[in-house]
């Protein structure tokens, strides 16, 4: 059973997924490292890899942002974005959009 959804899963992917998994792989296996040596370091003494023990950790969930970003869109799955409500009208940006008009319109005239 196990096969058979491994064997389902390796024919889906396409060869740019398989880069992106292994880019994956590669880009936390080096932010693990470096957040385990840093963490050593900064238990020993050193105060500036205190900074690179919280900086590891948000690379490596960076990492894992685009990797899911980047799947997303070479499976063609990107939620679409929603369409963008207009807010009821609002008398105050109503009278101030027609007031920057008129002064646009005046100044126009007066260059000419």
């Amino acid at each position: 059973m196990l096969t058979n959804r491994y064997a389902r899963l390796v024919r889906r992917a396409s060869t740019g997924e398989l880069r992106f998994h292994a880019g994956l792989i590669l880009a936390e296996t080096i932010c693990v490292s470096a957040f385990i040596i840093e963490l050593g370091r900064a238990v020993g003494g050193n105060a500036l890899s205190w900074a690179y023990v919280f900086e590891w950790p948000l690379l490596g969930g960076y990492g894992l942002f685009m990797w899911r970003q980047l799947v997303r869109e070479s499976r063609g799955t990107t939620p679409a974005p929603r369409p963008l409500q207009r807010e009821a009208s609002d008398d105050a940006l109503t009278a101030y959009n027609n007031y920057l008009a008129r002064v646009h319109r005046d100044d126009d005239s007066a260059q000419r």
